[in-house]
């Protein structure tokens, strides 16, 4: 469903686990950190109100989106995270680069999501405009980093319960 259509911060709070005792990893772009900050702040915001420890949350930086892969491949092999969430932010412009940046992100995040057994979560906005990343940022649509808390948190309880 289009976000146009959905409000990224709107959930059923009580359909989410509780985070208590998982950890997370999350890696955010530097490049836009206007908004990939604001996704940053709602991630954390969001992990917290379902019980995760401070502790428990590892926060990395990465110059750009291009570099979200080689972030989150490193905190799944470097550390004990339970899930990675790969926070980014591209805006079109008027070359090419949008589309190279934008698909070798989404790959490489696939590819980790394939290859490992540590959740990946994707956010990246890949926008037209900068005012379509605000409006998802935090603005009328809501905020992507919300949506990607909630999702690592249930893809963590997914992997935990076929292990049990």
């Amino acid at each position: 469903m289009a976000t146009a259509y959905h409000n990224l911060s709107e959930y059923d709070f009580n359909s989410v686990p509780n985070a208590e005792h998982m950890k997370f990893g999350i890696v955010v772009s530097e490049w836009n950190f206007n908004i990939t900050g604001a996704l940053l702040k709602g991630a954390v915001e969001t992990l917290k109100k379902h019980g995760a420890k401070d502790e428990n949350i590892l926060v990395k930086t990465v110059p750009g989106s291009f570099e979200l892969t080689f972030g989150a491949s490193q905190l799944i092999k470097n550390t004990d995270v339970d899930a990675v969430i790969a926070l980014g932010c591209v805006v079109k412009g008027d070359t090419p680069h949008f589309d190279y940046v934008c698909m070798g992100a989404t790959e490489g995040i696939t590819r980790l999501n394939a290859t490992t057994d540590t959740p990946v979560i994707y956010g990246l906005i890949t926008t037209n405009n900068m005012a379509q990343a605000e409006e998802r940022s935090g603005g009328k649509l809501g905020n992507k980093g919300d949506e990607c808390a909630v999702t690592a948190i249930k893809m963590i309880d997914f992997a935990w319960s076929l292990k049990k």
